[in-house]
């Protein structure tokens, strides 16, 4: 990894962070030169879409990767291809439904503490229509993010001595612009009451975890972690298979308006890779990245069309950061 400069570790600053990349710039640009040799790295939805690219670079830049995913079977395969590729070892394949709990306690446990330097939160769900964990919770909310925080608080311990062992360990969160579509509900966060929008419960899963990763920062920062959010961008990849014709008519219109362009999947995964590995975001957290930068922050009344970049202000909030924080913990641990 490339060495941290010596400074505290901080919250996010006034001026916004830039870095070499764009929107064009891909995985392989931004790990050229590169050597992540002993670097431990879990990458969540591994074995396709975004995930299986941002996992494909890091194993193909020398890193020790393991590939969290759902359907161990399609992981293994993904990790021979992996292989292959890069020439490097195969990556760990480890079991991981993010909308189990014990599945989530599962692979703590098997991890069993080893340090570890990098953890990829990339994994997503977007559903038709309303389902439910068996604790009666909102599947998208559930797996998105809640998942993510069960999983990201089980192995804090790991990452604080990987960040001992070489000089900090950082978190990525997987965002979307969708976010801009809603702020978390904190009186209905499981549609109770409210009639359920599959576009909503999405936007309030990317908005929380854009708030998880204000929270572990203000709070891991001790630990030597940082937790940084990303904006892949619009990548056709399967987390559509599941899109309703409103939701696909939805995307349509936002292409055709301009407020996204698709990109390829290394170009999708190259502003994970940024957060995780550009020295620019070493030892700060708490900040939201899009096209490779840090994104500008526009009020929550924002009309999503002018400002396809941003990102919200519900989302980097540390007053609601705080209080999903809390929730957050209550629920996994009930």
């Amino acid at each position: 990894m490339v060495p941290a400069p010596r400074d505290p570790i901080t919250t996010p600053i006034t001026k916004l962070i830039t870095t070499p990349f764009t929107a064009s710039s891909t995985t392989d640009d931004v790990l050229r030169g590169i050597d992540l040799s002993g670097v431990r790295a879990i990458v969540t939805g591994a074995s396709s879409g975004l995930g299986l690219e941002t996992a494909r670079a890091l194993t193909a830049a020398g890193a020790e990767t393991v590939l969290a995913v759902r359907n161990v079977e399609a992981g293994e395969a993904a990790a021979e291809r992996m292989a292959a590729s890069t020439g490097r070892a195969r990556p760990r394949v480890l079991p991981l439904d993010l909308a189990d709990r014990a599945s989530v306690a599962r692979f703590v446990e098997t991890w069993g503490g080893r340090p570890l330097h990098l953890l990829i939160n990339n994994a997503g769900l977007v559903t038709g229509g309303l389902e439910r964990t068996p604790e009666g919770w909102e599947l998208q909310f559930a797996t998105n993010h809640l998942g993510h925080f069960a999983l990201a608080s089980g192995l804090r311990e790991a990452l604080a001595g990987g960040a001992a062992e070489r000089d900090g360990a950082r978190i990525v969160a997987v965002s979307s612009t969708a976010h801009m579509r809603a702020g978390v509900d904190f009186d209905d966060l499981h549609f109770d009451r409210r009639p359920y929008d599959p576009q909503l419960a999405y936007a309030q899963s990317k908005t929380a975890n854009s708030l998880f990763a204000v929270a572990a920062t203000h709070r891991w920062a001790s630990d030597g972690i940082v937790a940084n959010t990303v904006n892949p961008g619009g990548v056709a990849t399967g987390l559509q298979r599941n899109f309703t014709p409103r939701q696909k008519a939805s995307l349509d219109a936002a292409e055709a308006a301009g407020v996204f362009t698709y990109k390829t999947a290394e170009q999708g995964a190259a502003t994970t890779l940024v957060a995780a590995v550009a020295p620019e975001f070493a030892r700060t957290g708490g900040h939201y990245l899009d096209d490779g930068q840090e994104a500008y922050t526009v009020p929550n009344d924002a009309d999503l069309a002018e400002h396809p970049h941003g990102v919200k202000e519900w989302a980097l909030d540390p007053e609601l950061a705080d209080r999903l924080w809390d929730v957050s913990a209550d629920l996994v641990a009930a």
